[in-house]
């Protein structure tokens, strides 16, 4: 036996036990990654992923699993990421209520956004306001003259107290010097539910889960919260072209990830993200269910979700939400 031979084959099969020791995570080829997303099936973030889901795969190079968590308002979902391991296996997409809850909440059982890594604010859902069909009021003006007649005895529904939608109603009423009384549903189904049953007189909804609707006739909408009039409903006026220039309100949506993700993977996955969101096919599911894509840099993605927490809870003091 040649010993010069032998020992050549043993450190070169050291050399790839130590190369596969030594392999970044990404390199596990048999390994999915998952998307945990503290919302309901069906929500809009839910609609967002599973429209991206096969593009993300593709570009991540790794099946991607979509693990909905909604309970508690979606706590349960964002304390599941928090405790995962920070190795791009398990990631998350989120809404702006995630940095709403920080004002809202008296207790978390994660820092937000300390324990988590933001990896790209993907882009944004347009808020419309909308009336239930019987409301005698069909442009902003009409609208605000009612609310100012009815002096408070009309009602506004949102998925949840403290929630993006609940403060976009705030933000109205607070813009139009205009009053009405909050009634908080479990959840945007039943939401709308009620305000087309006539249980509720108005609510600010995402355009995806209204566009049926409004189709049907079911629901009025008032004007679309955004700065320029959205391609998915180019038939809606923005509340700026109707004299209410201030109420702007953006239901973005992001990427995130566990605390401590190394630099090198949060490039990675937004390299994905980038990738995934500019398909052809994603393109055109986002343009049908009325989102706008701009993907922001990773750079900027931790001072941003700050400055929104910020912003957000002067809303929440504003508005006078109680503490939950």
């Amino acid at each position: 036996m040649n010993r010069d031979f032998s020992r050549r084959q043993v450190l070169t099969g050291l050399a790839g036990v130590a190369a596969t020791c030594a392999a970044p995570a990404w390199a596990q080829a048999d390994k999915s990654v998952r998307f945990i997303l503290p919302n309901a099936t069906g929500s809009g973030v839910d609609a967002i992923t599973r429209s991206a889901q096969a593009a993300l795969a593709k570009a991540l190079g790794h099946p991607v699993i979509v693990d909905n968590q909604p309970g508690a308002g979606g706590i349960v979902g964002l304390q599941a990421l928090a405790r995962s391991p920070a190795d791009g296996f398990t990631l998350g997409v989120v809404s702006n209520n995630v940095v709403i809850f920080p004002s809202v909440y008296k207790s978390l059982p994660f820092d937000m956004p300390g324990d988590f890594t933001p990896i790209a604010v993907v882009g944004y859902t347009p808020v419309l306001l909308v009336v239930n069909a019987k409301v005698p009021a069909s442009n902003a003006k009409e609208f605000i003259a009612l609310l100012k007649a009815r002096n408070g005895d009309m009602t506004f529904a949102s998925g949840g107290n403290g929630t993006i939608l609940h403060l976009a109603s705030e933000m109205f009423l607070d813009q139009t010097g205009t009053k009405a009384r909050h009634i908080p549903y479990k959840g945007v189904g039943p939401m709308l539910t009620d305000l087309i049953g006539g249980q509720v007189d108005f609510a600010t909804a995402a355009l995806p889960s209204v566009q049926a609707h409004l189709k049907s006739g079911a629901l009025k909408a008032i004007g679309v919260a955004t700065a320029q009039r959205v391609p998915a409903a180019p038939e809606v006026p923005t509340f700026v072209e109707q004299g209410v220039p201030s109420y702007v309100v953006e239901a973005w949506f992001a990427v995130i990830a566990p605390k401590n993700l190394p630099p090198a993977e949060v490039q990675r996955v937004h390299a994905a993200v980038v990738a995934a969101f500019a398909d052809p096919a994603v393109k055109e599911a986002m343009d049908k269910q009325g989102n706008v894509i701009n993907v922001g840099p990773a750079d900027k993605a931790m001072p941003f979700f700050r400055s929104e927490m910020a912003r957000f809870a002067q809303m929440v003091k504003k508005a006078g939400v109680e503490l939950q």
